[in-house]
């Protein structure tokens, strides 16, 4: 097998994310604290986008993790359900119990539940990953969730993720406004070849490899 002949521990390549593996470019970085600052400070919707393979979900995986015990978090990854059927997930997620058969009795008992946690002192997020896969009907509506405030802050914060059609999406008039209750975004580019080097052997050193040369520098350029 191959990782006993290049002395790896594990697999340095995986098509499932994973947060040990995470590369923090200071694009990353920067993402990263703009997303912590987003969700600390009730912000209401922030936007991140990037390329397929640019570290999104990762970057959320890794969010997650250093979320403290004080902060419930709904990742949703299908974005192909119809509101309800997302609606149905967060409730779900979140753990909500008994909410009802019909999509109002669920929204009343969503909004109970991030009253609740707001009067413990208690921070809500919901991730919506591949977001520019979601129908303009389903972002709308996804837009009357932050409609669930006090007079001082909003009890969902929403962290929409995609590529970058979903920038193309949010410029239609029809999304003119949940563009206007964006008030975070932050877009993750390609790595440099410096950085698509670094990142190589990174994933290499955490998989255990004893030799970074592996990879031909030709090969990493390719």
């Amino acid at each position: 097998m191959y990782l006993d002949f290049y002395g790896l521990r594990e697999k340095p390549f995986s098509a499932t994310p994973d947060p040990k593996f995470l590369y923090l470019t200071r694009r990353h970085r920067d993402a990263l604290a703009q997303l912590t600052y987003g969700v600390q400070n009730d912000v209401g919707f922030v936007l991140l986008t990037g390329e397929v393979g640019t570290g999104k979900t990762t970057l959320l995986r890794t969010l997650l993790s250093r979320l403290d015990g004080a902060t419930a978090a709904a990742f949703v990854f299908n974005s192909t359900l119809s509101f309800d059927g997302l609606l149905e997930y967060i409730l779900e997620d979140f753990g909500i119990a008994k909410a009802g058969d019909t999509p109002a009795q669920r929204l009343v008992a969503l909004n109970n539940f991030l009253i609740e946690r707001h009067r413990a002192g208690q921070r809500t997020i919901l991730i919506l990953d591949e977001a520019q896969n979601l129908t303009l009907e389903t972002l709308e509506q996804i837009r009357l969730l932050s409609n669930f405030e006090t007079p001082t802050a909003k009890l969902l914060q929403i962290l929409l993720v995609g590529q970058p059609e979903l920038r193309t999406k949010l410029r239609l008039p029809a999304m003119r406004q949940l563009q206007q209750r964006i008030t975070l975004r932050f877009s993750i580019g390609p790595l440099s070849p410096e950085e698509t080097r670094e990142y190589i052997y990174a994933r290499l050193r955490i998989a255990g490899a004893r030799d970074l040369g592996i990879f031909t520098p030709r090969a990493i350029h390719r």
